[in-house]
This record gives C-alpha cells, structure tokens and sequence, in this order.
C-alpha cells in the first residue's frame, strides 16, 4: 500500500509517520520545507517537497500515486477567528484535493475539528448538526461538506477524523502542555492558567496518530468520525495530572486568564463508531489495543 501524508513536518504529521513505521506501507511525506524532516524520519520515508496550494498538473505522480492520502495540512493556525481560513484556506484545500481525486487519487482521510459542532455542549456524536462558531471551524465543516458533494460526481472513499484536545512532545509552543513543560525547565514557581474549570476531551498525541493510521487503512471509507478520548476531564485536573507525572515544583495560578469565548465549557465526544468501526478496546490513558 501507497500512503502519502500532507503536513508532515507539523506536530500531527511527525507522530502519523513515526505510527506508520509499524505497517507494511510505502511511505510519502509532503512538506514544503524537506530539510524540515530528513533528519528526523526513517530512510524508507520518501519526502516529496511540494506547496500544496501551487501543485503542479501531475501531483498525483509526484506523491506516488498512493492508495490513500492522510491529509493533515492545513494553514493558519492557531488564530481560529481569522478570515483567512474560509477566505483562503478553504479554496485552495478543495482545489488541491479536487485535482488529487480527478488524477486518480481512490481514497483520504482528512482531519476535522471538534469546533464543527460550535458552542454545543455535552457529548458531541457524529450525527448531531454542525453549528460552527468560528471562521476554523466553518471553513473545516464546509470543506467536508464539498468533498462529500465532489464524491457524487467523482467517486472517492472519504474519511473526515473530526480531532478532538491533543497534547504530546512536538506541539507548538503557544499550547497548554509545552508551555507547562517550559514554565518547569525555567525553574518558575507559579504557572499561569484559567480557572480550568472547563470540562474536555484530551488524548496524547500518540494514540491519535495511531487511530489515524488505522482509520486511512479501513478498505471503505469510515464518513464523519470523532476521535476522541470519550469522557471528559476538567483542564484543571489534566495540568495536575501533568504536574505529578512530571514531578514539577510549580503551582498552577488558576484564573489568570479568561476562558475562551468560542467553546462551551463543557463538551467531550462520543467514540462509539470509532471503536465499533475499529474493534477497539480503550484503557486509562487513551492508549488502545486492536
């Protein structure tokens, strides 16, 4: 099998490669820096330079002519309410993809966002309506919506992981979970936060790259998808849990910072169909066995 992935040299794309080392595939990494990552990849890892949004007519040949592509790229981030993503972003994504799908392409996986479902709170399931409530979030839901009209007409099998809260080694630096490590590393006593009060759903990186890799690999496409821890954990009793596990000597100064005004306060995701389409059983810490 032939699987290329796009945003390979991003936080995502690294842990989705270092996943795949363990199938029998051969391997496309698209960056638009290589030198971003030939030093941090297998040999076996063929990486393709290429800016998605200027493809040339026969990117389909470049990248191998994979069976499936795992599309992480995506620019823009992390201002979730820039214009951009919807004025910009969205145009080129669909003509990148488009074109990929009119050269052959059978099969993707594309990475969503829980912001899809907007300030809906509770347990968020794949068949609840999408009420985005940022520029990110719409611009994501209207490009899953273009690719399940562009499948009528030129048929694909479509995965859309809708990603949940992620943290592990790798993510930029503006994140809860390497801005803790910092404060740590800078010998500070007090690490500032909101009142982390607000309930989500957080699983480390490693086992969302594995849930990728299984998912691009499913012979028919999966649809709309979480993925997901499942239950809910306060933000307060994760930077916790972070700070025992690390054995920092920090306090946390809950109530720094104003909660975001674009999620709810309360929401986590409902995993049934990926463990039903995956025959998985989950343990603790979001680790999970086939």
């Amino acid at each position: 099998m032939k699987i290329a992935v796009t945003g390979a040299s991003g936080f995502v794309g690294k842990h989705v490669l270092a996943a795949l080392r363990s199938h029998d595939a051969q391997i496309y990494a698209v960056t638009r820096d290589a030198s971003r990552l030939r030093n941090e990849i297998d040999a076996s890892v063929q990486v393709v330079e290429m800016d998605i949004y200027h493809p040339a007519a026969n990117a389909f040949e470049q990248l191998g002519c994979p069976d499936v592509l795992i599309h992480l790229a995506w620019d823009g981030l992390p201002n979730y309410k820039s214009l951009h993503h919807f004025e910009t972003e969205l145009p080129r994504q669909y003509n990148f993809l488009k074109g990929l799908v009119e050269s052959g392409l059978p099969a993707m996986l594309v990475t969503g966002t829980c912001f899809e479902y907007g300030m809906q709170s509770g347990e968020l399931s794949e068949d609840m309506l999408a009420q985005p409530n940022n520029p990110y979030g719409y611009a994501k839901n209207a490009l899953r919506q273009q690719l399940q009209y562009l499948q009528s007409t030129r048929p694909f099998r479509l995965t859309w992981a809708r990603l949940f809260y992620m943290y592990g080694e790798g993510q930029a630096a503006s994140s809860l979970y390497p801005q803790l490590k910092a404060a740590a590393l800078r010998g500070d006593k007090v690490f500032n936060m909101s009142g982390g009060e607000q309930l989500r759903d957080y699983l480390p990186i490693e086992a969302v790259s594995r849930l990728i890799v299984d998912m691009s690999m499913h012979p028919s496409g999966i649809g709309l998808v979480n993925v997901c821890k499942g239950h809910p954990i306060s933000v307060r009793h994760l930077v916790e849990g972070w700070v025992k596990t690390l054995e920092m000597d920090i306090e946390l100064n809950l109530g720094h910072y104003p909660y975001p005004d674009y999620e709810p306060m309360a929401f986590w995701g409902d995993r049934n169909k990926i463990d039903q389409t995956l025959g998985l059983l989950t343990v603790n810490d979001g680790r999970y066995i086939p």
